[in-house]
């Protein structure tokens, strides 16, 4: 037992080298400046820079749009799963792991090639304005389409976990016995017990899409992560910064979230 703890530590304490010492690495390179000795000017601009609130903002708001619309999609689908589609359930697992082995190059030259399409062959018809309309570089619905099928993995995943942990069929039939309709039995019978399943596919999802370079980058769109690369050559301490500080944010959302869902189990067993 012993042993086994010694040996748990050890690979506990190299993981945290692996994922510590680069962050302390980037610490450093950012308060740490030759000739002035230590100073935080790099943290002090950041939410001065040219660009940073909107493409913040903007990334924000492709997060919230592509949360919604994937939980609208993939929440009625995996509780149907649950309840009489089993049959289909295999099909919804492919479908839904196939952006993790699509090259993200090859999903955005298929976006690109239909983007290029449409104009061509509908610049006669009302869809014309649609392709226009979803390239809107103030809010690109073309991102959140996307990003959604981007998510589909991680979202399928935390709901079918969650789901697992429940009897679905159970509490629908209990609802529906009390009279309930389907919609009523769906939002007061099941989605509050997927409360930190939901909470955990809508935070794999706000990270995806704050951390998303490659799609936004060759759609000629500019988020978050476009902005930090953007700044990278001329101030590279401040793009630095600005990655440190994401990251340490997201990681205390994590942290909130592990509260919260661990508050909410131990409220529903007692």
């Amino acid at each position: 037992m012993a042993r086994l703890n010694l040996w748990r530590w050890g690979v506990l304490g190299l993981a945290g080298l692996y994922f510590l010492v680069p962050l302390a690495a980037s610490v450093i390179f950012t308060v740490d400046v030759p000739g002035q000795g230590v100073t935080f000017d790099a943290y002090t601009q950041i939410f001065s820079a040219d660009g940073f609130t909107s493409s913040l903002l903007l990334s924000l708001e492709l997060a919230a749009a592509t949360i919604a619309v994937v939980l609208l999609l993939m929440v009625p689908a995996t509780v149907a799963l649950r309840l009489g589609a089993s049959r289909l359930r295999p099909v919804v697992e492919v479908v839904c792991s196939l952006p993790l082995v699509l090259p993200p190059i090859a999903f955005v030259a298929g976006i690109v090639t239909v983007l290029k399409w449409g104009p061509e062959h509908l610049s006669r018809t009302p869809l014309f304005q649609t392709f226009v309309a979803i390239q809107n570089p103030d809010f690109p619905v073309v991102l959140v389409l996307a990003y959604v099928v981007m998510a589909l993995p991680f979202v399928y995943r935390a709901l079918d976990a969650g789901l697992s942990a429940i009897d679905v069929r159970t509490l629908v039939e209990a609802a529906r016995s009390c009279g309930a309709g389907w919609p009523q039995a769906l939002f007061g019978a099941v989605l509050p017990n997927l409360r930190a399943a939901l909470l955990n596919a809508s935070f794999l999802t706000l990270a995806l899409v704050l951390g998303e370079f490659t799609v936004a980058q060759l759609l000629g769109f500019r988020p978050f992560a476009v902005w930090i690369v953007s700044v990278s050559g001329a101030q590279a301490q401040l793009s630095v910064a600005v990655s440190v500080l994401s990251l340490l944010v997201t990681w205390a959302l994590l942290l909130v979230l592990a509260g919260f869902g661990g508050r909410t189990r131990t409220t529903s067993r007692g």
